[in-house]
C-alpha cells in the first residue's frame, strides 16, 4: 500500500521543522516535502519604529547569526542617509562579521553534522551529537567548542555581548576596540587555525573513505548566487552580487537595491517559508542556491593564501565548473572558516583597527534604504520604507534560508529516492534525509515571515489519527 512518512521534527537543526516522504504501492518515494512549521511576524511589529532603531532590533531575530541582520540592517539605514562610514569602522564590522561566520560554521559542522561522519549515519540516535563525539572523539569536541567561542569572544570584546549584540551602528560602530581586547584576539589565532584546518582534514578523509556517497548526495544542477569583489574575489561583506547559471556563466551582476528586479518569491500551502526564485526565468527553472556552495560557486578566487589553496582543490573536483553536489556544502563551509581566521588575522594586524574614528553622523536623506550581506547561510536583504519623521512603514526581509528553500525541499526529495524504501523504513535512511537539510545549515527563525499569502491549515484528528475536521485560512 502507498505509505507517507513523517520525520518530526528534523533534528540537529535551528528552528522547527517537518519532513514529508509519500510512497506508493511498491514502497518507491513519489515526492517529499520540507513543511516550516513556525511563524514569526518580524516584519510587521517593526512597522512603526525609527528605522534607525533597527539595527538593535533586528539581532533579536537569530542568536546564531545575529551580526548578519545588524549589518544588513545598519547598510539600509545607512542607504536612507547616504553616508559614508570611516574605514576603521568598516574594518570592525568586517571583524565582528567574521567572527560570527567562524562561530556559525563551527557549530555547523562540529556540533551538527560531524556526528554522521565520525559515529555513522547508522548509529544510535540516542548518540549521534555532539555529545557522542565528546565521549568517543573528545580531542574533536573540544576543537569544535573552542572555535565556536573563539568567534563569539570578538564579538563581545568589540561589543560586550556574544549574542543579540549592540554597537553596530548607523554611520559606524558606536564602540572602538581596545589594543587589550585586540592582543587578546591576536593570541587565539594559532589554535583557531588549528582547530580549522583539522575540520578540513576531516572531511576531506570521510570525502575519501565514502566518494560515491559524497558525490552523488543531492547533486543536481542549479543556479547560484553569492557576493564577490568586482574581481571575482570571495566576499562576505561588501561587494556585487553575483547569479551564476549551472556552468559558471554570469547571468547578472547587480547591487542589493535591484533585488527586487532579480528575485521573486511565491508562498506555498505546505510551509511557512517562502518560494524565492531568480524572476527572469520563473519559479520552474529559477531555482538558485545560496550559501557557502553557492559563494565558492560563484567566486573566482579566495581573499587569503591559505583558503585559496584549499579553493583550487575544490575547484579541481569539478574541472572549475559549479560543484552540485549538496554534501559539499560542508567543504565549502569549511574553506571558508579557514579563510575567516586568516582575515581575522589581517584585520588585528592592521594599524587601523584601533583608531576612536569609528562613526559618521548623518540624517535621513530618502524614504527608502535597501542592505545587504552575506550571512553563514547565504545571501541576506533589508529592505526599508520610512516617512518624513523616519518611522518604518514598510520592512521585507529576505533571509538566505528562505533563498534556499526550493533547494532544500529538492534535496530531501533526492535522497528520499536514493535511501527509503517504503517496505521497509530503516532510521538511518531517514537521518540521511534529514542530513539533506543540515547541509544547508537552515536558520527557520530568521526565514519564517509575513510579507505576502500566508496559508493556515488548522486539522483536528481523531484518536486513530483519522481526520475529522479540516479548516483553512488564507491571506
Amino acid at each position: 500500500m502507498a505509505k507517507t512518512i513523517s520525520i518530526n521534527p528534523v533534528t540537529r537543526i535551528e528552528g522547527h521543522a517537518r519532513i514529508t516522504i509519500y510512497t506508493d504501492d511498491g514502497g518507491k518515494v513519489t515526492n517529499a516535502e520540507f513543511h516550516v512549521n513556525e511563524f514569526r511576524g518580524f516584519e510587521k511589529f517593526c512597522e512603526g519604529r525609527v528605522y534607525t532603531e533597527m539595527p538593535s532590533i533586528t539581532p533579536r531575530i537569530c542568536g546564531i547569526c545575529p551580526t548578519s541582520h545588524a549589518l544588513a540592517s545598519v547598510k539600509a539605514c545607512e542607504d536612507i542617509q547616504q553616508v559614508k562610514i570611516p574605514p576603521t569602522g568598516e574594518l570592525l564590522r568586517r571583524l565582528i562579521e567574521l567572527g560570527q561566520l567562524i562561530s556559525s560554521h563551527a557549530l555547523s559542522f562540529y556540533h551538527l553534522s560531524a556526528p554522521d561522519m565520525l559515529l555513522g549515519f547508522d548509529s544510535d540516535p540516542a548518540l549521534r551529537n555532539i555529545v557522542g563525539i565528546a565521549v568517543k572523539h573528545p580531542d574533536i569536541a573540544v576543537k569544535g567548542i573552542r572555535l565556536r567561542k573563539f568567534g563569539q569572544e570578538i564579538s563581545e570584546r568589540l561589543t560586550g555581548k556574544k549574542i543579540h549584540l549592540l554597537g553596530i551602528v548607523a554611520g559606524g560602530m558606536a564602540y572602538a576596540l581596545r589594543e587589550d581586547d585586540r592582543q587578546a584576539l591576536l593570541a587565539w589565532i594559532p589554535e583557531a587555525l588549528e582547530s580549522s584546518k583539522a575540520a578540513l582534514e576531516l572531511f576531506k578523509k570521510f570525502r575519501e573513505e565514502n566518494k560515491q556517497f559524497v558525490d552523488s548526495f543531492a547533486s543536481y544542477p542549479t543556479l547560484y548566487m553569492g557576493t564577490v569583489k568586482p574581481d571575482g574575489t570571495h566576499e562576505v561583506y561588501d561587494g556585487i552580487i553575483r547569479m551564476v547559471d549551472e556552468n559558471g556563466k554570469v547571468l547578472r551582476d547587480f547591487k542589493a537595491q535591484e533585488y527586487l528586479d532579480v528575485i521573486a518569491e511565491r508562498a506555498q500551502d505546505f510551509s511557512y517559508l517562502k518560494f524565492p526564485y531568480y524572476k527572469p526565468f520563473g519559479i520552474d527553472k529559477g531555482h538558485y542556491r545560496v550559501g557557502p556552495l553557492a559563494r565558492l560557486n560563484v567566486a573566482s578566487k579566495m581573499a587569503t593564501p591559505l583558503a585559496q589553496k584549499e579553493f583550487e582543490a575544490y575547484k579541481a573536483i569539478t574541472g572549475g565548473k559549479p560543484n552540485h553536489g549538496t554534501f559539499y556544502y560542508h567543504y565549502a563551509r569549511l574553506i571558508e572558516l579557514l579563510g575567516a581566521v586568516e582575515q581575522v588575522k589581517a584585520i588585528l594586524d592592521d594599524p587601523q583597527v584601533t583608531s576612536t574614528n569609528v562613526q559618521s553622523l548623518a540624517r535621513r536623506n530618502k524614504s527608502e534604504g535597501i542592505g545587504s550581506c552575506e550571512a553563514p547561510r547565504g545571501t541576506l536583504f533589508h529592505h526599508y520604507k520610512v516617512d518624513e519623521g523616519g518611522m518604518l512603514t514598510k520592512v521585507n526581509l529576505l533571509i538566505a534560508t528562505g533563498q534556499n528553500n526550493l533547494g532544500m525541499n529538492r534535496s530531501v526529495l533526492e535522497v528520499a529516492k536514493a535511501y527509503v524504501n517504503g517496505k521497509e523504513v530503516k532510521e538511518g535512511a531517514l537521518n540521511r534525509v534529514e542530513a539533506a537539510i543540515r547541509c544547508y545549515d537552515p536558520c527557520l527563525s530568521c526565514s519564517t515571515h509575513a510579507i505576502g499569502s500566508m496559508p493556515m491549515v488548522m486539522e483536528v484528528l481523531g484518536p486513530d489519527g483519522s481526520l475529522l475536521n479540516s479548516v483553512r485560512r488564507d491571506g
